[in-house]
């Protein structure tokens, strides 16, 4: 079986080199980048046509374009994008050739006051399914109030169809009823295994070097697995490749550098070129908190992280290029509310390439990285220090992927090979020691196919994963399908197969859910789940979305989609284990004796987002109801929602630019959500812990404070909502140089959102109060 799934690839890259040989026999293909004239920069999602024709494409994320199977005969290439001038080319086809073009845009200096151009976006939702995916760019990120003076793309990721976010503090993010160890986060093509910092308005990306996301929040493609609920993809841009160029700011949350150059500089008639980009942040928030947020608390915010990401790449005349790049993620908390120390690192590095063969219509790229993550927590209560808690996850991952244009047609496919190690440790209340050291290899490979017949866009994919560590092979099928009704409405469906192994190593004793740890599958589960045996130890899950998008009214896009995710099987730490699974012990139940149980469940919802923009004025409004649930087998059957569980969530985002030159920009972001579930204190009890055995005297030992629980997440905290707002001002120096001045509020009518509620005192904790910020940046 290996074998086979081993040599797919192989095969199929040997039909579509005969498919190809057999296309280029007949018709010509005209392949080529465009790039920004000012810093050679890619230009991505922009369209690429011949004027007059049906042919033409949009370019990916390399800024490259392929326009395939064009008839001979003489035609007007035509790049066309929003803030540059058209650029026109003529083009002579002969058949059987390949043209490359190594195209470059120059930036409008025409103001377009009031006058509205169809943008590429919608010539891109023709030709792409696009079902739960959404693009951002650092543009839109800009366009959401800057908490710290600081544009982040956690920030905007909370403002998404679909996404519950937990918390300022120790938030994380939850995609349409998955939890963070189900959502798959890559940079440049590596794992990044945490991508948010403790305070929850800042990722580990800095927002200057991002040249997009895209971020799925179900039925992505066969080319993503590993995970079961959504996937992250960011790719970063490459540095100038005319000019040293930078940026340095400094708010009153902290202060970050950029630093970009060519190492060879690029010429439209040269043969390569080079660059580097370099990026740090760094937070002062603990130190600056004093002086600023003495409301908040006044022992200080202690939120300290420093993110620091640096990447060198090489590009190639015909738009091959090769990259490579680096990282250094760093968070810690010190001593603050439940916890003594907390802190994790996280360090990795690799090389990604896109190579452009010279007489086929194709690319091929691939990726090898190195990450790794590891986090530590020292809590206590009151006085009273207990136990550390450790995890650690690190490996490598690697693919190679094929791309062939047939027309407007493709295919798609590659193998992945992924190996990591998870180490972890952890003493729970009895003094009994958890640990699991396991080393895990994956292998997969994929295919997809687009196929576009009339108004209809199909994509069909399949992927095939081994997991070598559990011996599970799982097939997954993948579909997409977009139907174009008219010119302005489309109809979308998707939906497939998902696999993953990792779990969390996340206690649901965490007061303050700071700690986010890994673990490989366990063998430990129990050998039936629901009157049923367990034929296999992953977690899985089954989407279906379907959607509507329409654009028929000028500058607006509004899209509607409902979605289900079922888990037939997930993997959750045991609350209720009491005995050791020992064969003393045999009879004794499952769910009293194992590490790990087996839970099923679902998730369900709506999502509606509006997005409009014209001129000066951008307004993005999204509405979320979603519900849900899961069940776990007890000594009967247990359902509940997990805590995440938010029925309605509502997002308003407006921003308008001002001024002549539009040197002013106030922004807005106002979020609703409804409660959270919480499990209720029905009461307390004297807690003994019999640490001497059957000879302790329950008479005369002197027990310590418990908890006697409720339901699980039977209860709801009151409804959370937050107005942001910010101003902004640019100064313009000169062509290349300009400060930004920002002045920004959270939580602007100081609403008083519960963080969570200390259950011995019944302390009140509450999220971030009305903050100011201010930040600036200086831009060369």
């Amino acid at each position: 079986m290996n074998f086979k799934i081993l040599h797919l690839p192989v095969f199929l890259l040997f039909l579509s080199l005969c498919i190809t040989g057999q296309t280029l026999a007949q018709e010509g293909t005209i392949r080529g980048s465009i790039f920004e004239k000012e810093t050679g920069e890619p230009i991505i999602f922009t369209n690429v046509y011949l004027y007059k024709t049906t042919y033409g494409a949009a370019t990916d994320v390399n800024g490259m374009f392929v326009i395939s199977r064009v008839p001979k005969g003489t035609y007007t290439l035509m790049v066309t994008y929003l803030g540059y001038d058209t650029l026109r080319m003529p083009i002579v086809i002969k058949g059987n050739e390949v043209i490359n073009k190594k195209l470059y845009l120059k930036t409008s200096t025409i103001s377009l006051k009031g006058i509205s151009i169809t943008s590429t976006a919608h010539v891109e939702s023709k030709t792409e399914t696009r079902t739960s995916v959404v693009k951002i760019t650092p543009r839109q990120v800009k366009q959401i109030p800057a908490i710290g003076g600081q544009p982040d793309l956690a920030q905007y990721l909370q403002v998404l169809p679909g996404v519950v976010f937990t918390g300022d503090q120790g938030g994380q993010l939850y995609i349409r009823g998955g939890s963070p160890i189900q959502n798959k986060v890559l940079l440049d093509g590596m794992i990044i295994y945490n991508p948010f910092h403790s305070i929850g308005l800042f990722s580990v990306f800095e927002t200057d070097i991002i040249r997009n996301a895209d971020i799925y929040t179900g039925g992505f493609g066969a080319e993503y697995g590993g995970r079961i609920s959504s996937v992250m993809d960011i790719r970063t841009r490459d540095g100038n490749k005319k000019r040293l160029a930078g940026k340095i700011g400094a708010s009153t949350f902290g202060a970050n550098l950029l630093l970009e150059g060519p190492l060879k500089k690029q010429t439209e008639t040269g043969d390569g070129s080079s660059s580097f980009i370099f990026s740090l942040k760094n937070s002062y928030l603990e130190q600056s908190a004093k002086l600023f947020y003495k409301n908040v608390d006044t022992s200080g915010l202690p939120f300290n992280y420093t993110d620091v990401y640096g990447k060198i790449s090489f590009n190639s005349q015909n738009g091959s290029k090769v990259n490579f790049f680096g990282f250094n993620f760093t968070d810690k908390v010190n001593d603050y509310k439940a916890l003594s120390d907390f802190n994790w690192t996280s360090s990795g590095g690799g090389v990604n390439f896109v190579v452009v063969p010279g007489k086929t219509p194709a690319l091929m790229e691939g990726v090898f990285a190195y990450s790794k993550y590891k986090i530590s927590m020292l809590e206590s209560e009151g006085e009273t220090t207990l136990n550390n808690r450790t995890s650690d996850i690190s490996g490598f991952n690697g693919g190679l992927g094929f791309t062939y244009f047939l027309g407007k047609d493709e295919i798609k496919y590659g193998v992945e090979m992924l190996g990591f190690k998870t180490i972890y440790n952890y003493i729970n209340s009895d003094n009994r020691k958890i640990e699991q050291l396991q080393n895990t290899t994956e292998i997969a490979g994929y295919v997809k196919y687009k196929w576009t017949k009339e108004k209809f866009l199909i994509e069909p994919s399949f992927r095939i994963q081994w997991y070598a560590s559990l011996s599970n092979l799982s097939p997954e099928p993948r579909i997409a399908i977009k139907y174009n009704a008219t010119n302005n409405l489309r109809f979308k469906l998707a939906a497939g197969l998902y696999s993953q192994n990792l779990i969390s190593a996340n206690s649901d004793r965490d007061v303050v859910n700071l700690f986010y740890g890994f673990l490989s599958g366990s063998e430990d589960l129990p050998e039936t789940f629901d009157g049923k045996t367990v034929k296999h130890k992953l977690q899985k899950s089954d989407h279906l979305i379907i959607g509507a998008e329409y654009d028929g009214i000028t500058n607006l896009t509004i899209n509607l989609e409902g979605y289900y995710k079922y888990f037939p099987q997930l993997t959750n730490v045991n609350r209720d284990k009491i005995f050791e699974d020992t064969p003393e012990n045999a009879t004794i139940p499952d769910y009293l004796k194992k590490d790990y149980i087996i839970e099923r469940g679902d998730a369900e919802g709506i999502d509606f987002s509006l997005k409009y923009e014209y001129s000066r004025l951008y307004l993005w409004a999204v509405y979320s109801y979603a519900f849900v649930h899961r069940t776990y087998e007890k000594d009967h059957m247990v359902n509940y929602v997990p805590h995440y569980d938010r029925r309605h969530n509502i997002n308003l985002v407006i921003s308008y630019q001002m001024g002549e030159n539009k040197s002013w920009e106030t922004s807005m972001r106002w979020n609703f959500g409804s409660g959270f579930p919480f499990t209720l204190t029905q009461g307390y009890c004297e807690k003994l812990d019999f640490n001497q055995g059957i000879t302790s005297n329950y008479t005369t030992d002197n027990g310590s404070l418990g908890i006697l629980y409720g339901e699980l997440n039977g209860g709801r905290l009151s409804y959370y909502h937050r107005l942001d707002c910010s101003v902004k001002k640019t100064f313009v120096f000169s062509k290349n140089s300009k400060l930004e001045a920002d002045l920004s509020v959270t939580n602007v009518y100081d609403r008083k959102n519960i963080f969570y509620i200390n259950r011995i005192t019944a302390e009140k904790i509450y999220q971030l109060p009305f903050m100011p910020s201010f930040g600036l940046n200086f831009i060369f």
